[in-house]
């Protein structure tokens, strides 16, 4: 498939810009062969302009049609075939195991979405009916759903190529919402973008939507993504990258002259605790499961267990020593691009530099051909990480603090200064339930995910799912950015009153023709309105 390093607006190929960039391949440093345009202003305009006008029929199409939309784009997908995984293989050097799974996992959240989409119920109908005897005054008939937001801005992530990226979990929530998209590749992997994109105008043709149901813009500068989230025709915006990009671009929503929703998933050091009695009966798989958390992926996971606690006894110098030996004994992975590289390095950099902190293994870039650094181990006593807000600084790579507390207070109060995160997990045994639920009380009020006797890297594609916290782990801790539930983030509440009932949408109509679980009167239920 030919590649042409252009943007592409409402369908249409543009290679307006004059300023140009590669991808580089991880392991060779080597530039690749396609050069891509950054966006213009007036491309970004364009593709939101286009987004507005195909919102102003999609907001209308029934949910079957959207799903019919989201089914096809797999098929499109999947025709791509290994193209796909070997352009994302040579821009990412994550593999082609971990990038044919992610493609299904791509491919399975779009089918997901379908499926809700053909059950209906996700719009939550809500109809309280009229009493029109109730007195001192009489209740009008009232009735709620949720309805498509508007066009939404979507950032492609750096490290999941396909499932936080053109086609990810923000394209597919959105889409499956009834919004267009409009998104902004990340410069990492431009050629993998574009591939998405041919397989999403292709199912855009086949479905018969309107061309600026979606766009995607190039561009490895801050600026294209800034003038987008400024323009006026974007609703929302979705986004998964670090804290000082999700920061920027949700201040620069806010500042608007109309404000609107970023949900954006910045990062977390998604602390562990292991208890005493998990370091006395399985020390060796806690310690081999623990290292391979934190080194999956090259640690660059936002589910990364960036902090492990630990209460000071018998079994906690060994268990130390223990992750010390295996991080040393792992050869370390190669990491993304020069940036991940170079943020990494600066930020243990500056974790060393606090007073307190130990280094056991690591702490430096690995010279050779690929983007690389060591596998890292620092260690600080919980009275210093309590006292320090830096120590809670992301190391978005192979890298873990251990925090040694002297007792269950010192635990309790390093717990209680913790920031928003999207993860806790408390390692334990049966027997010590007690006080897990001490530490569990603490940790709710942290995260987003309560974890149990496992690692935070994994996030399953579920209704249940809560990919989500408090800031600085996202901007928008009541929602999710995973699952089933991550539509809501691109719907809104309209409540009709009083209207009559061939004015109403058809899942507010009286005899409930699509079938849908609806709320009457206090009643979850799909029987009519008598």
């Amino acid at each position: 498939m030919n590649l042409t390093g252009a943007n592409f607006i409402a369908g249409v190929p543009s290679q307006e810009g004059t300023a140009t960039f590669t991808s580089v391949n991880p392991r060779t440093r080597q530039p690749g062969a396609v050069r891509f345009h950054n966006a213009t202003a007036e491309e970004i305009n364009r593709a939101a302009t286009a987004a507005a006008e195909a919102f102003a029929q999609t907001r209308l199409y029934p949910a079957a049609r959207l799903a019919e939309f989201l089914d096809v784009l797999v098929e499109e997908i999947n025709a791509l075939g290994d193209e796909l995984l070997t352009t994302a293989d040579m821009e990412t050097a994550l593999g082609l195991p971990r990038l044919t799974g992610e493609r299904g996992r791509t491919t399975g959240q779009l089918a997901a979405f379908a499926k809700l989409l053909r059950e209906g119920s996700y719009v939550e109908a809500i109809i309280d009916t009229a009493l029109p005897d109730r007195q001192p005054a009489p209740r009008p008939d009232i009735r709620r759903m949720l309805v498509p937001l508007g066009p939404a801005a979507v950032f492609s992530a750096s490290n999941f190529p396909f499932a936080f990226a053109v086609c990810g979990g923000d394209s597919a929530s959105a889409w499956a919402a009834g919004c267009p998209v409009v998104v902004k590749a990340h410069p990492g992997h431009p050629a993998t973008s574009e591939l998405f994109a041919q397989a999403v105008n292709r199912a855009i043709t086949r479905c018969g939507f309107p061309p600026g149901w979606f766009s995607l813009l190039q561009g490895n500068t801050a600026e294209v993504g800034q003038i987008l989230v400024q323009h006026e025709r974007i609703e929302a915006v979705g986004f998964t990258g670090s804290l000082r990009a999700g920061r920027a671009i949700f201040d620069t929503a806010s500042r608007r002259e109309h404000p609107i929703p970023v949900y954006a998933e910045m990062g977390s050091v998604n602390p562990v605790v292991i208890l005493p009695g998990a370091l006395a009966t399985r020390m060796e798989a806690l310690a081999e499961g623990f290292v391979n958390s934190v080194t999956l992926g090259s640690g660059q996971f936002c589910t990364n267990p960036g902090l492990a606690f630990v209460l000071d006894g018998e079994q906690t110098q060994p268990f130390i020593d223990l992750v010390r030996e295996k991080m040393s004994a792992r050869a370390p992975g190669v990491l993304l691009n020069e940036s991940i590289e170079r943020g990494l390095s600066a930020a243990v950099t500056t974790t060393q530099a606090r007073p307190g902190v130990a280094t056991l293994t690591g702490g430096e870039a690995v010279a050779g051909e690929a983007f690389c650094y060591a596998n890292t181990v620092l260690q600080t006593r919980a009275v210093d990480f309590t006292a320090d807000p830096l120590l809670q600084s992301e190391h978005f790579g192979p890298v873990t603090l251990l925090v040694v507390c002297a007792d269950l207070d010192e635990l309790l109060a390093a717990l209680g200064a913790l920031h928003g995160n999207l993860t806790a997990t408390i390692q334990g045994e049966a027997d010590e339930g007690a006080l897990a639920a001490t530490v569990y009380a603490v940790l709710r009020e942290k995260v987003g995910r309560l974890i149990w006797n496992g690692f935070p890297t994994g996030v399953e594609v579920v209704y249940a799912m809560q990919h989500g916290g408090p800031y600085p782990a996202t901007t928008a801790p009541g929602t999710t950015s995973v699952g089933m539930t991550a539509i809501k983030r691109f719907l809104r509440p309209v409540a009709y009153q009083n209207l009559p009932d061939a004015l109403l949408p058809p899942a507010l109509q009286n005899a409930n023709p699509l079938g849908i679980w609806r709320t009457l009167d206090g009643e979850l239920t799909k029987v009519a309105v008598r």
